[in-house]
Formats: structure tokens, C-alpha cells, sequence
């Protein structure tokens, strides 16, 4: 057994064992096999245990299945591997008992998926996390130690998340039909798309975190072209992004990876001192994932 690195992510070669790793979040769900001789990935639909645990399960035993098939082995001989099931909404040691009734992996490791978040794009270095995809949370790795914040669901936090940019851009299209703000470019997409404000409320009233982050790139595109409204939505973010960073411990000289679909488009708007900090992620949650899972191998399971 020897030591390597695989996209900056610091890793035990074990030519005799494979791992299971699961990035599982709320806009998709990603599933490999890590062998010696390389890598299996399947893909399968959002898994937040918090919103839909059943929802969630599902995904997981079809991802898994669907993975065993791409692998050509069994569902079996997956679930006995040493495995990291990272998932949006489990931050609870509830959601790990029931998932642990649930799924017959026997060598696994549950958490949120903010762990592989981390591990992934910092490796084993120190900095900082800012991750905004549906759901937003912030991260910190300093001294081989983890902090994390947020992700708490689009109800009381997710600050900077798509679906909060989603959801400040359909209020500032209220505002505007009420004549409480300027018309503005971002606003006009927004008419084109739902004709109507009853339309917007009807969807606002069903809308799930992800279907609000399908307003996300109207925002950023239209903050590409001056859009005043745009505009101050994306700074708003980048202020929410600087001020938990900064509580969290953030000092001039230590990196920040802005990761998630809508993450890097708030680089632009970080604040000046900042900015030279701002580096691209190592790697991928998945890749995270994998990591955790070499670690449970060599540690007997320990999570």
C-alpha cells in the first residue's frame, strides 16, 4: 500500500479493495466505484433526505443499481464495499438511523454533502468554501479541522443559493408590476416567460427550491449586460458570501473556492481583498467522496 494524489486529493492506493461514494444533493445525485484499475460513475435525481426521504432512498437504490449495471457486477457486492454516502438534508443522526434502516450498505459512512464538498475541492489543504448550487452553505478547513454553516433549506436560510437569486427575482418582478421599482431588462425576460403576475404567484405557490433556480440564469446573464436590478442581486450574495466567511475565520492569504452552479458568478463581486484568494476547487464533491471513502477503509469504518 502506497500513497498518491488524485486531483489534488490525497488518497491510499489499496490494489485489493474497491470503494462506494455517493454525492448526493438536491439537484442531482452521483455514484461511483473507485477500483484500481479506475473510476464507474452513474448519475440518478435530487436526493435531499430532509424533503423526501422516500424520494431520496429511491434515488439511491437506482443510482446504486444503475451503477452495478455500468460496472458489470452486483448490487451486493456494492453494498459490502467501504462506502461514503454524502446527502443534502442529512444533518442529523435521525436521518442516518433511518437511511441506515433503509439501505443494506454494510461498511458506510452517512453525512451531509458538505463534507465531500470540502474534501473535494480543498483537498487536505487549508481554506475555504463557499458552495451555492440549489442550496447554499459555507465551509472552512484549517488545521486538519472542518466547520460548516448554512445549509439549512430554502425556508430560513440558503443565502446565495440559486433558488434565493431565484426567488430576489421574482419579488423585484412584483415590485415592479405594484410600481414599487424601476422597469428593468431582468424584469422584461421574467414578463416574456410567465405573461403574468398570477402566473408567478401560482408558481411561486407549488415551486420547489430547484424550480426557483431556474430563474438563477436570467439573473446572471442579465447582470453580464449592466441590468441594474441583476446587478444588485448578485452583490447581495457576494455580501452574504464575505460577511459568513469572514465570521467563520476567513483571513487575507487563505483560499476560497466559490463551487455550485451559480457559485463562480459572484467572483466579479467579492470584495477587493478577497479576491486575490479566490482559486478554482481541486476537484469535485465525487471526488471528495472518494476520498472519505479510502478514509473509512483504512480507519475500519470510522466515520
Amino acid at each position: 500500500m502506497h500513497n498518491r494524489y488524485y486531483k489534488g486529493i490525497y488518497m491510499t492506493d489499496s490494489p485489493n479493495t474497491s470503494v462506494l461514494a455517493v454525492d448526493g444533493g438536491g439537484t442531482r445525485c452521483r455514484f461511483a466505484l473507485q477500483t484500481a484499475q479506475g473510476r464507474v460513475v452513474a448519475e440518478a435525481g435530487p436526493a435531499n433526505v430532509s424533503t423526501d426521504f422516500d424520494g431520496a432512498v429511491r434515488r439511491l437504490q437506482d443510482g446504486i443499481a444503475a451503477l452495478a449495471g455500468l460496472a458489470d457486477t452486483s448490487v451486493e457486492t456494492l453494498y459490502d464495499l467501504p462506502a461514503f454516502v454524502g446527502l443534502a438534508g442529512a444533518t442529523g443522526p435521525a436521518e442516518v438511523q433511518r437511511l441506515k434502516s433503509k439501505l443494506p450498505l454494510q461498511n458506510v459512512c452517512y453525512a451531509d454533502d458538505r463534507r465531500a464538498a470540502l474534501r473535494g475541492a480543498l483537498g487536505q489543504g487549508d481554506g475555504f468554501v463557499a458552495h451555492c448550487g440549489t442550496g447554499s452553505f459555507f465551509a472552512a478547513q484549517t488545521g486538519g479541522k472542518e466547520r460548516f454553516g448554512g445549509g439549512w433549506g430554502a425556508t430560513l436560510g440558503d443565502e446565495a443559493s440559486a433558488q434565493w437569486v431565484g426567488r430576489k427575482a421574482l419579488t423585484q418582478y412584483l415590485r415592479e408590476v405594484d410600481g414599487f421599482a424601476p422597469a428593468s431588462a431582468l424584469v422584461g425576460d421574467l414578463k416574456a416567460r410567465f405573461q403574468s403576475a398570477e402566473r408567478v404567484a401560482e408558481f411561486a405557490r407549488s415551486a420547489r427550491p430547484a424550480d426557483f433556480g431556474t430563474i438563477a440564469p436570467h439573473v446572471t446573464v442579465n447582470a453580464k449586460s449592466g441590468d441594474a436590478v441583476a446587478l444588485a442581486i448578485l452583490q447581495a450574495g457576494a455580501d452574504h458570501i464575505a460577511f459568513d466567511l469572514r465570521q467563520m475565520g476567513w483571513t487575507p492569504g487563505l483560499t476560497i473556492c466559490l463551487t455550485g452552479g451559480i457559485g463562480p458568478h459572484y467572483a466579479p463581486y467579492m470584495p477587493d481583498d478577497m479576491k486575490p484568494d479566490l482559486a478554482e476547487p481541486l476537484g469535485q464533491p465525487l471526488d471528495g467522496a472518494i476520498a472519505l471513502a479510502r478514509e473509512m477503509e483504512m480507519t475500519h469504518g470510522h466515520c
